[in-house]
């Protein structure tokens, strides 16, 4: 069987920031001209991402495809031809509540807020404005998360000094049955999503929509919060630059980002289709 005949049974994913783009968030011309072949195939290719849709969207329109992507780092899947969030999953009242206590308890601290339609910033602000600057993310302050409306809410990130985020990590990790999960994403920065919700579980639930079988499904990340996801695929691959924890998971390990680690992935992917055919 021709491998253009396959790629249509596959839904093959990729993270943006270290992966899609390199290390100046630019999108490498190789990464690009692979994609583009691909998606010409048959290919079905999406970005799943901790980034909001309207933070993604610049990233997405870039490339020449029509399938929903995972945002909020699996809090949500965003259909961009319809622009409509077609699934979430919401933090819970309680793990609202605790999040709000633990934040109290640190008022140097910044909390961003992602719901399903707004960003809100509290706390200081110096911490959470470097979020949605870079991106020019329309957003809203409030200065205390308890104020923020308790409704929708896909993910906190919580950002400060590294020392303080680790004792506010520390101390969230120590609260009993915790109805959420922590995510590492940098070391002045972690997220807070509800529990069982990650890019994992994401895309898998798209590619159910897709009507693709989980083991037809690959993808390709550069850090931790892209555990679950190379986790759950039927084939996980990472960036050279991933940490060795990522890299023990994964079956293929690409060029560094900056190389086009994406395109590189692509290869080895349609070689193993052909191989198996």
């Amino acid at each position: 069987m021709e491998t253009e005949s396959l790629l249509g049974n596959w839904l093959v994913t990729s993270d943006i920031d270290g992966t899609l783009n390199n290390k100046k968030r630019e999108l490498p011309r190789r990464n690009l001209e692979a994609i583009t072949e691909f998606v010409k195939k048959g290919g079905k290719f999406t970005l799943a991402s901790s980034r909001s849709p309207q933070s993604m969207r610049r990233h997405y329109e870039k490339l020449p495809i029509d399938i929903p992507a995972v945002v909020i780092n699996g809090a949500g899947i965003y259909d961009y031809t319809k622009e409509e969030m077609i699934y979430f999953s919401p933090l819970s009242q309680k793990a609202m509540e605790d999040l709000c206590a633990v934040a109290k308890k640190y008022p140097t601290i910044d909390e961003v807020v992602v719901t399903k339609d707004d960003l809100f910033i509290s706390g200081l602000g110096l911490w959470g404005m470097i979020y949605v600057i870079a991106d020019k993310l329309d957003h809203k302050i409030i200065h205390k998360i308890k104020d923020v409306p308790k409704e929708n809410w896909g993910k906190v990130i919580f950002s400060g000094p590294p020392w303080r985020v680790r004792n506010v990590k520390k101390r969230l990790e120590k609260i009993p049955d915790a109805d959420f999960i922590v995510v590492p994403t940098s070391i002045v920065s972690f997220e807070v999503l509800a529990k069982g919700t990650h890019k994992g579980s994401a895309v898998l639930r798209l590619a159910a929509m897709l009507g693709i079988d989980p083991d037809h499904t690959a993808a390709i990340g550069d850090y931790y919060n892209d555990y679950e996801m190379l986790t759950h695929v039927g084939i996980a691959a990472c960036c050279g630059q991933a940490p060795r924890a990522i890299k023990d998971i994964c079956e293929y390990v690409t060029c560094h980002c900056n190389i086009g680690a994406v395109a590189d992935f692509l290869d080895y992917f349609e070689r193993k289709l052909k191989q198996n055919s």
